[in-house]
């Protein structure tokens, strides 16, 4: 980042903010909803930091990648921060609940830090900076998140996240989320419905409802509230073409709602679950509350009530104890299952779980060829499901220029495949259907049916 750009905030007819999203969707939508409420208060979003009279780093907590990053920046701006002392820099999110006042003994330069239940106060703490000075600390754990969101302000207008519960109850042994995140709270159905409905009424045409824990949305709800009923509210909007949710615990995924899926049109055929490991013995140390028999026989549930259906999954390698057995079970069970894509991740330690009272004993050479073998295993998975994909017409939502190719479309079908094609801008927002003749192990590639 320079440090060299000479500006006062005088010199500025509008505050800005460069605002940057670390870790998961629950976080890209906290910032999604950050950056409307300041634009409401007359900021402008920069996408350089050095432009910015407000600096904001939302943060994940969930690996110790993701906090080295934040610190890392953190750092680069220390220059900036002493040439310009009136730009104010801010710490949001996972890592600013967990860290709270010792960010700012390790970064003193950083006047904010604010943690996940606070970010709907954001305004009113920069006031408060630019009033009173900085290092102001907003840790709350007992705040019940509330935004009125800005409907028109969203990455995609075409689609959107839609938080529908915050927190976790399940204490897994190596996540960090149930400390920062807090315990679940859902929001009622209404609620839910209406900022779907404003959305829709935006010109949103596809949901993706998110939860920590999605599948036991409704817990203090009354009236026995479940997902279910949720989605099923949601399939009769007028004009919402498209309604996905995540992330899945298995061991609170029903088949009451696999069956409630089969039968809504508007729920896609896609399931993100994590299962994190394929041995039992380290499923137990996990605290996941479930088997990988268990696991299986789910899929095999919802594959029989929804055969199209793709499932995506999460797994740790190197977690404490694991032994090659465990592994190797690790791998069959991705063998079996077949997945659509998996996210792997080598564990870390996450200081205040119960996992982080375990000895670290699997090296970091082991670590990383367990987690290459997984990669390179699922890379060939992926290839050949997509390959099967080839001669079939998928239904796919446009979304606008291919990241790859601005000259081409890209947009994603019902079971989250990415499929680019060539076609005309008026496509963008549409549901076109495109006929797959090649394929990557990440990418579906076609031509569109009729682009009239």
């Amino acid at each position: 980042m320079a440090d060299s750009v000479n500006f006062t905030n005088k010199d500025r007819q509008h505050k800005t903010v460069f605002f940057e999203t670390f870790g998961c969707q629950m976080n890209k939508l906290d910032a999604e909803l950050s950056l409307g409420l300041l634009q409401e208060e007359g900021y402008r979003i920069v996408d350089k930091a050095d432009e910015a009279d407000v600096i904001l780093f939302n943060t994940c907590s969930v690996r110790q990648h993701a906090e080295d990053k934040v610190y890392s920046h953190l750092g680069a701006l220390k220059m900036l921060k002493k040439r310009h002392p009136e730009v104010v820099v801010g710490v949001l999110g996972c890592m600013a609940q967990k860290d709270g006042e010792a960010i700012f003994k390790r970064m003193p330069h950083v006047d904010l830090v604010c943690g996940t239940r606070m970010f709907s106060r954001l305004p009113e703490l920069l006031l408060t900076i630019k009033n009173q000075g900085s290092h102001v600390l907003a840790i709350d754990e007992d705040q019940i998140v509330s935004v009125k969101r800005p409907v028109a302000y969203r990455p995609n207008f075409y689609q959107a996240f839609v938080t529908v519960m915050r927190g976790c109850d399940n204490f897994c042994s190596y996540c960090i989320v149930p400390y920062v995140r807090g315990g679940e709270i859902s929001r009622t159905i209404a609620d839910v419905k209406e900022e779907v409905q404003s959305l829709v009424s935006n010109g949103c045409k596809e949901v993706t409802l998110l939860g920590q824990n999605i599948n036991s949305y409704g817990k203090g709800l009354a009236g026995g509230i479940t997902l279910g009923h949720l989605l099923s509210e949601l399939n009769d909007l007028d004009g919402l073409e498209r309604i996905r949710f995540v992330t899945s615990h298995p061991a609170d995924m029903s088949r009451d709602l696999i069956r409630t899926m089969s039968r809504l049109s508007k729920v896609c055929e896609h399931l993100h679950m994590p299962a994190q490991s394929g041995s039992d013995r380290i499923l137990q140390e996990m605290r996941r509350g479930y088997t990988a028999g268990y696991y299986r026989d789910l899929i095999s549930y919802a594959r029989e009530l929804i055969p199209y259906i793709a499932v995506a999954s999460d797994f740790i390698v190197g977690f404490p104890g694991e032994m090659d057995e465990d592994f190797q079970e690790t791998v069959r069970l991705m063998e079996d299952i077949r997945f659509q894509n998996c996210f792997i991740f080598k564990y870390s330690p996450r200081t205040g779980t119960k996992a982080a009272e375990l000895k670290d004993d699997v090296v970091d050479e082991v670590k990383r060829a367990r987690n290459m073998k997984l990669l390179e295993l699922q890379k060939s998975i992926s290839l050949e499901q997509n390959r099967k994909m080839i001669g079939r017409k998928v239904e796919v939502l446009v979304e606008g220029a291919s990241k790859s190719d601005s000259h081409k479309l890209s947009g994603r079908t019902r079971q989250n495949h990415i499929v680019v094609f060539n076609g005309p801008a008026v496509l963008v927002g549409r549901l076109v259907n495109v006929v797959i003749h090649e394929v990557t192990d990440l990418t579906l590639y076609g031509k569109p049916e009729d682009c009239s």
